[in-house]
């Protein structure tokens, strides 16, 4: 099996990285491009073997699958650029969450696939979201999820609730971290306890949580139930955040909506697309 990466920033490289990290892929099944040369060369550095790709048409060319890893407004370009050179065996697989994948079907004669991926694949962790086009066979899905699990464990969602699905698959570790570094600053300025041992505890208390979540058996409601003792410490804290944060959620989530409303509308304009 041949994979291409057609877009090698943040999240193409990081694909790249884990999958060769983790022993789903070598360095020489794997065809990669971007608009800075200097960027895939970087990588073939990194990963002897790698085959360095000097157009985004290379890629398609000499690959099975062929993961998109554009920003979404750069997609129509992109489609333009590689529709006439795609197969229909061909799995081409978009990681953005505004472009839909009847906006990819529409403009391309192959199969089409939906990924969303996180920064916590970098431990070969966390859950990848999958959507699949009408194209997409049941052998396909097989072929997806398992290069998928080596790196993180494939869920399959409907493509309407990627959104929300992503703010806590792919933002929420940056928003756990947000709330984390607050609460690490706060204790340094009140108590002089060093930074660098409460980030080592504090990653250590969230990875432990998180098996609680998933191995444990508890439920988020089970484990404050369980830490906190009534009358306690834990229980009085808990009701200080409960009112302090009244109603924050439901903003992030807005916020999160609206930013991807605002996307998809663009992708819509630009593949002329009138659904909503």
């Amino acid at each position: 099996m041949k994979v291409g990466f057609i877009g090698t920033g943040s999240m193409g490289s990081m694909l790249l990285d884990t999958f060769i990290a983790s022993g789903a892929l070598m360095p020489q099944q794997i065809f990669a491009s971007n608009r800075s040369l200097e960027k895939v060369n970087l990588l073939a550095q990194r990963h002897p073997g790698l085959n360095v790709c000097s157009s985004n048409v290379e890629t398609v060319k000499n690959s099975d699958i062929v993961f998109l890893c554009v920003k979404p407004l750069q997609y129509k370009v992109l489609i333009d650029e590689i529709g006439n050179e795609v197969k229909p065996n061909q799995i081409l697989v978009s990681i953005t969450s505004p472009v839909q994948t009847h906006h990819l079907e529409s403009a391309l004669t192959c199969k089409i696939a939906k990924i969303i991926p996180s920064i916590t694949h970098l431990t070969l962790s966390g859950a990848s979201l999958c959507m699949y086009g009408s194209r997409i066979n049941a052998e396909d899905r097989l072929l997806l999820e398992k290069l998928l699990s080596f790196i993180s464990r494939p869920l399959e969602i409907q493509e309407s609730h990627v959104r929300i699905t992503s703010d806590f698959s792919s933002c929420g570790p940056a928003f756990i971290s947000f709330f984390l570094d607050q609460w690490i600053q706060a204790a340094v300025e009140m108590t002089g306890i060093g930074r660098e041992n409460l980030t080592e505890l504090a990653g250590e208390m969230l990875l432990g949580t998180g098996k609680l979540l998933t191995e444990g058996g508890f439920k988020p409601h089970e484990l404050q139930e369980r830490v906190a003792v009534p009358g306690g410490i834990t229980a009085e804290a808990l009701a200080l955040l409960k009112q302090s944060l009244d109603g924050v959620f439901h903003q992030l989530i807005s916020t999160t909506h609206a930013k991807y409303d605002e996307d998809l509308s663009k992708c819509n304009t630009l593949f002329g697309d009138s659904k909503t």
